[in-house]
Order: C-alpha cells, then sequence, then structure tokens
C-alpha cells in the first residue's frame, strides 16, 4: 500500500509518526510519501521540505508567508499526483491540506482521503465540517465527543485516542539525571513551538515568571530544535533565571519532575496532564486573529483538560487578559499551595481516562480504523473496530 501523508507542525508530526508506525506493524508493504517532521522521518518518511515552512496559524501571521504557501501547495498537490497513493492522510492544518485535497481531486475525484484530527466545530466555524466533506472520506477524532459531528456532515469517523496517553514517560533514573543537573524544585515555562507564538508569549511569560519565582526554583523551557535559537534569544532577556532544553530524553525527564508548568494554549496541556503537572495556561494572538476569533469561538474555555474533564480546573489567561499581572497570581497559588495543585490532579486522571488511557495505542487504533475505512470502500468485510 501506497500512502501519502502531510503533517504541518509538531503536534501532528507526533501523530503521523505514530499512524506510520501502526500502518507498518498491520500492513506487510507500505511505503510512505509526504510531508512531516523529525518524527515521522525517523519513522521513514523523506520530507518533501522542511515542515516548518508549515508551521504558522494567524491571519496576520500568514500574510508574509502566503507566496511561499502557495508553491507548497501547489508542489505538495503535484508530487501526490506524481507518487499515484492508494491513500492520503492528510494530519491537522486544514488551510493547508484542503487546499491541496482540492487541486488533488481535481486530477483524481476517486482518491481516497482519510483526516485525522477532526475540525473543532464544537469550538467554532461550525460550517468547517460541511466544507471538509467533499474533500474527505474518514475522519480520525482524538476527542472522544466527535464523530458526531463529522458523520452529520456526511463524513465516517472514528474516536481512536489521544496519542498522549502512549507516550513513553521518562524513568527514574532519567528524572535523578535531570534533578541532578537542576537540584531544587522544578517549574516548566512552555511558550509555544512556533516562531510567532515564543516572540509573542516568551516576553510575557518572563514577565509573569520573574514576579513569583522563588529562590532556589529552577526554570526549566522545554523547546523543538527548529525554534531552540529563538528560544533561547527570548530566554536570555527574562529577569529570571532559565535554561532551554532541547534533548529529548531531558525534555521528557523535565515533564515528569515539574511541580508546576506556565504553558501556552494547545495539546501540551495533555502532555502535561499526563504527567499530572498542574499548569496554568496562558495565550494571545495577533490583534487582527484576537479580532476575529473572539467573534467566533464559542467555548467559555479553551484549555483541554478542561473540557475533556468538563471542568474549569485549569486557570486560562486568554487575548487581553494574557499579562503578567494576571498570570502571576495564578502561578503563586500553585507555587505555594500543595492544595491547590492537588485540585488539578483529579481533573487530569479524568482526562486521560477519556483520552483513551488502558486501551490500546492510539496510533494503532488509528491505523485500525484506517484500514477499515479501506476495506469498506474497496468492499471488503473490515476488521471489527477496537
Amino acid at each position: 500500500m501506497k500512502v501519502f501523508i502531510i503533517a504541518g507542525e509538531p503536534s501532528g508530526d507526533k501523530l503521523g509518526a505514530a499512524l506510520m508506525a501502526g500502518l507498518n506493524q498491520l500492513v506487510p508493504h507500505v511505503t510512505f510519501a509526504g510531508v512531516g517532521g523529525e518524527g515521522m522521518e525517523a519513522a521513514g518518511l523523506s520530507s518533501l521540505f522542511p515542515m516548518s515552512d508549515l508551521s504558522v496559524m494567524g491571519l496576520a501571521e500568514v500574510l508574509p508567508r502566503i507566496r511561499l504557501l502557495r508553491q507548497r501547495i501547489a508542489q505538495t498537490a503535484a508530487a501526490i499526483g506524481e507518487h499515484k497513493p492508494d491513500l492520503v492522510v492528510t494530519i491537522d492544518s486544514p488551510d493547508f491540506c484542503l487546499r491541496v485535497l482540492r487541486i488533488a481531486r481535481m486530477a483524481r475525484p476517486d482518491l481516497p482521503v482519510v483526516h485525522y484530527v477532526a475540525p473543532s466545530v464544537w469550538a467554532w466555524r461550525p460550517g468547517r465540517s460541511a466544507r471538509m466533506a467533499p474533500l474527505v472520506d474518514h475522519v480520525l477524532a482524538l476527542l472522544p465527543f466527535e464523530p458526531p459531528y463529522m458523520q452529520a456532515a456526511g463524513m465516517s469517523c472514528d474516536f481512536v485516542g489521544h496519542p498522549v496517553v502512549a507516550e513513553a514517560r521518562a524513568s527514574t533514573a532519567e528524572v535523578a539525571a535531570l534533578k541532578a543537573r537542576f537540584p531544587g524544585r522544578i517549574m516548566l515555562a512552555l511558550p509555544g513551538s512556533r516562531g510567532g507564538e515564543i516572540a509573542r508569549l516568551a516576553p510575557r511569560f518572563g514577565a509573569a515568571l520573574a514576579q513569583v519565582v522563588p529562590d532556589g526554583m529552577q526554570v526549566l523551557v522545554p523547546s523543538v530544535a527548529s525554534q531552540a535559537d529563538a528560544m533561547r534569544a527570548e530566554v536570555a532577556r527574562w529577569k529570571v533565571s532559565a535554561h532551554v532544553l532541547t534533548d529529548k530524553i531531558e525534555k521528557r525527564a523535565a515533564f515528569a519532575a515539574a511541580e508546576l508548568a506556565l504553558a501556552a494554549s494547545g495539546t501540551v496541556s495533555l502532555e502535561l496532564a499526563a504527567n499530572e503537572t498542574p499548569m496554568v495556561i496562558a495565550y494571545d494572538v495577533n490583534p487582527v486573529t484576537r479580532f476575529l476569533a473572539q467573534r467566533l469561538i464559542r467555548l467559555e474555555t479553551v484549555t483541554l483538560v478542561n473540557l475533556v474533564s468538563e471542568t474549569r480546573a485549569v486557570p486560562e489567561f486568554l487575548g487581553r487578559d494574557c499579562t503578567p499581572d494576571k498570570i502571576a497570581p495564578a502561578l503563586k497559588a500553585l507555587i505555594d499551595t500543595e492544595a491547590a495543585r492537588a485540585a488539578q490532579h483529579q481533573a487530569m486522571q479524568v482526562t486521560m481516562t477519556r483520552l483513551g488511557q488502558g486501551s490500546e495505542a492510539p496510533g494503532l487504533r488509528a491505523a485500525r480504523s484506517v484500514l477499515n475505512f479501506m476495506s469498506l470502500r474497496a468492499g471488503d468485510n473490515p476488521e471489527p473496530a477496537s
């Protein structure tokens, strides 16, 4: 089986790598082509171009790169035509992926397409699923309440679990090694993985931390390798000492060792929840994007732990509230009070259970869903869903 697979950002790269591993486990002969990052390349993909070319969000952030993005759309669609895959899998990044699919489907209307990560139509722009349906046949959902939204738009959809429940946790030895290097209490600062997020959020994070971090507490800043230099440049301006980590094992150990975290909104909140690390979430976008988002978002909270657990356990500071003076008191409560940290643990446990912890690994569940979809399309008897 020939699979063309596209991911546009680090979280999608993780999903793609796990799906590739699952397909390799279940299918005797499967080959991959497409676009991905470090994880997918380690799984055997030779990316058409650096995935970082696509890791941009927000209207104001996209505009300066519109020419490059158009080139990458055309290049990717042409590559699909050249490879003649049995299946295309697009992972998140709908603005890019759907444009690619529109071109690819013009050349090949019967091209089977699976999209991994359901659009958050329950949060904003509910019409997105209807616009996606003509280009996508089957959806792999990360959240248990998403399939009905996709099915209502005319696509098949399976909840396959969130990959965070299957990610490797740090060993006791790895945590001990990190604590030996950074003795004392540890907290994490996670201002994002995109260049725009780092430039926008890191100064505010540093200013908030400077107000509350006590003597002897180590501030660690895990970073993706492609943004490490930008992160170091920002952290160097902070009034509180902090250390940027890029080593995969050290980053994993930092999540396990940390007492608390200040993090950007996104899937990182689930990584923290998996490690039972209490958090404060803070996020902002370009003013133009913020203006539009405030009129579209239909939720009271955007933090995934809050959404999945149906609580408001994790404090969040979004948009105009994403200021050091508002963030700092919430951080201080977590630093000073064990009860404040413990209050989040129950919501984290509920979240992990609902996301599939204790079930088959999501990457393997996703691979089974893809193969069942292909069997149904071919008129075969599919394997029962796990």
